[in-house]
């Protein structure tokens, strides 16, 4: 008994995210989702195999970039009283996964796929920084 008290916090400490606020940025998503568009659009201009080769393991390897940051934002940064607030938030970011992903600019190289990305990306910034207002 005596050790449970003595291990027992003494303070609770509460926060919206896991760290101090300043650590979470759509920008990062969209810096690599910017990259992918540009990886597209010079594929789309080259025919050099090798260069095409090059150009979709790098896409690629972007494109899961831009899962990860979104992944983020998504599981440590949005909290429940944000999808109170923002009941479509869940479905704009399963949306703009996808977009990065296998159905979407990693699986293909239409720098239209990568516009519809950048498009979801800037939803999800205007709500990001709508909150950080709040």
């Amino acid at each position: 008994m005596r050790l449970a008290r003595i291990l027992a916090p003494r303070l609770t400490a509460s926060a919206h995210c896991d760290l101090p606020c300043g650590v979470y940025d759509p920008a990062q998503a969209r810096i690599e989702a910017e990259s992918v568009k540009m990886i597209c659009e010079k594929y789309q201009a080259n025919t050099d195999p090798e260069f095409r080769t090059r150009a979709i393991l790098i896409k690629e390897q972007r494109a899961d970039l831009v899962k990860h940051h979104l992944w983020v934002l998504w599981t440590d940064y949005f909290k429940p009283p944000h999808f109170e607030k923002y009941p479509h938030l869940h479905q704009l970011f399963n949306e703009a996964t996808k977009l990065a992903g296998a159905a979407g600019a990693k699986g293909g190289t239409d720098p239209a796929k990568a516009d519809e990305l950048l498009q979801k990306i800037d939803e999800i910034s205007k709500i990001f920084w709508e909150t950080k207002q709040a």
